[in-house]
């Protein structure tokens, strides 16, 4: 049955949802049910981490790519540090032609921090929505994890204000040189977001309650956007077919309750339910059996597979007490587990008799409904970059201002309010916490994979400008930056989380990949909600087995060079007492 997506689809479409639920299966496929019905369709990731390379045979580039295999299909990745190059080169072009080489390089250096990353990418997703398409008849966009798609689709109305206000155009002199000759491109990407006739927002969940509240808080938040035309797709329905599978029926049950009372506000919205498939939603055959499950060949019984040799998390718990403090922080792809793993370890030490801070980079914030108690010794916080930036800018007034006239006061204050100041913001935040581990355990529960590298190349940018601002002069013994500590093994250890899956896997070793280009060597790798050790016969989850024992065989390949699997639990690994076992406390 066809879903109602693809009834009189709108020229955008945005894919949103927690990190996990299956956005990019469902955009991609929604686009290429589009392309196959002959319709010109572009295929946009907003994901600094997107996998569409993998899921399409495609190698992905920062512009339009032909799909083999499926005529009218193209794809696009907004890549960050392209389209930063790309904005450092058009700013620099604006300089006058008698700017010297030292002011070029002045602003070369205002150039190469996070702020600049993220304006250039909202830049090109701006030129997309500018104009109505003349090149396809509908652009799908699978967005990166809720938080930062808020962030994303929020963009045109901030920045939209703040040119608005600012006739200077001299803020953050090198980035918003080149925002304000692209004002009207700004407002008209607003205009075509707020469209109910231009731009629908598929909010994607799966039956759980933690996904559908977030799909709730931000179904609630694009309206106040004003981004009213909104549907829901509940992706990965899962039904047993043998009542005497104790497994299978757990896993059913914990499906149905959650939409029995999922909040009014997404009760109200148009849906669709898509069944759980027993493959691998990758290459174009499986993408296109999302919408027709019929297709698929019925699922037979896997052979018996032996569980990959691997420690419990509890040994784990010990490794990371041993040297009596430091930074632990949780890596991985949204919806692999990275919050109840963080919680575990963090409540683990604390039992242990350790002070630990437990906090969290992630705008989706689950940290204190997943803790749900307290435990003495532990510090539970989040870096909440609507008080991070605030912070900053009171700093800033209180020393940068300090000697400056009313005028000059005013000036400071309208170039903070800047959008940009909140990247600004959230870094500082992020250092703060690195210098703590140094006497305290901390232990980070990141943001999904692509924003949490995000995050290390603004630390590398800025170890880059301070090493070049203190010179020759200065002895680099005695400097020691944020990315200095990341890089440090004594201190730092990160552990990556993922799902025995295709795409979790994938995103797992290229998470690796960064780290190590950045001197970042990952302590571990835990391997999360494994159905081998469940005992279940219900046919389509005894298939799925099938794909587990081939990402289990990738990982035991050398990708992780200690690892530790958590079996599938029938029940929510929620509460202190629950993560607590988890760990070994």
């Amino acid at each position: 049955m066809t879903p109602g997506l693809l009834t009189n689809p709108t020229p955008f479409l945005f894919f949103t949802g927690k990190g996990g639920v299956g956005k990019t299966s469902v955009s991609t496929a929604t686009a290429l049910a589009l392309a196959d019905s002959g319709k010109r369709v572009l295929l946009v990731s907003t994901d600094a981490a997107s996998n569409l390379d993998e899921m399409l045979g495609v190698p992905l580039r920062n512009e339009p790519v032909d799909v083999p295999d499926a005529p009218g299909l193209q794809v696009l990745n907004i890549d960050p540090t392209t389209a930063a190059e790309s904005y450092r080169v058009r700013v620099l072009a604006q300089l006058e032609p008698g700017a010297t080489e030292r002011e070029r390089e002045t602003v070369r250096e205002q150039l190469s921090g996070a702020c600049t990353t993220e304006i250039a990418a909202f830049d090109e997703f701006a030129g997309l929505l500018a104009t109505t398409p003349t090149r396809w008849d509908h652009v799908v966009f699978d967005t990166a994890p809720t938080g930062h798609t808020l962030r994303l689709l929020s963009l045109p109305k901030a920045w939209t204000g703040f040119l608005a206000a600012n006739d200077r155009g001299a803020s953050c002199l090198g980035p918003h040189s080149g925002l304000k000759l692209q004002e009207h491109r700004f407002r008209s990407a607003m205009e075509a977001l707020v469209d109910p006739l231009r731009t629908t927002v598929v909010l994607v969940s799966t039956a759980d309650q933690r996904p559908l509240a977030e799909a709730a808080r931000a179904a609630a938040e694009l309206t106040q956007l004003g981004l009213t035309k909104q549907r829901l797709v509940i992706n990965g329905r899962f039904h047993a077919t043998n009542a005497d599978d104790a497994v299978a029926l757990a896993l059913e049950q914990q499906g149905a309750q959650p939409l029995a009372t999922m909040p009014a506000a997404l009760a109200s919205l148009p849906r669709d339910e898509l069944v759980l498939l027993p493959i691998d939603l990758v290459g174009l055959p499986a993408l296109r059996a999302l919408f027709h499950p019929e297709t698929v060949a019925r699922p037979t019984p896997s052979l018996e597979m032996t569980p990959l040799p691997a420690e419990p998390l509890s040994a784990l718990t010990t490794a990371l007490e041993r040297a009596g403090h430091g930074l632990v922080m949780v890596m991985g792809k949204g919806g692999v587990g990275k919050t109840t793993i963080a919680a575990a370890l963090a409540i683990a030490l604390a039992r242990r008799g350790h002070a630990v801070h437990l906090t969290t980079t992630d705008p989706a914030a689950h940290l204190v409904a997943t803790v749900d108690g307290t435990v003495p010794g532990l510090e539970v916080s989040r870096i909440d970059p609507a008080v991070e930036t605030q912070r900053y800018i009171d700093k800033m007034m209180a020393t940068r201002g300090r000697e400056l006239d009313d005028a000059g006061k005013a000036l400071l204050l309208e170039d903070l309010r800047s959008p940009c100041t909140e990247e600004v913001a959230v870094f500082h935040a992020f250092s703060r916490v690195i210098s703590e581990a140094r006497n305290t355990f901390v232990v980070l529960d990141t943001a999904p994979t692509g924003h949490a590298v995000l995050l290390m190349d603004a630390t590398g940018a800025y170890h880059r400008q301070t090493m070049r601002s203190l010179g020759p002069a200065i002895d680099p013994a005695r400097i020691t930056t944020p990315l200095m500590r990341l890089q440090d093994p004594k201190l730092t250890r990160v552990i990556i989380v993922t799902l025995p899956e295709t795409t979790p896997v994938s995103q797992a070793e290229a998470l690796q990949a960064d780290l190590r280009r950045a001197n970042i060597e990952p302590f571990a790798w835990v391997v999360n909600r494994s159905l081998a050790a469940s005992g279940t016969k219900d046919p389509l989850l005894t298939a799925r087995l099938a794909g587990e024992r081939r990402q289990f065989t990738r990982i035991a390949r050398g990708l992780a060079r200690r690892l530790f699997v958590i079996p599938w639990s029938p029940t929510p690994l929620v509460g202190v007492e629950a993560l607590a076992a988890l760990a070994g406390a």
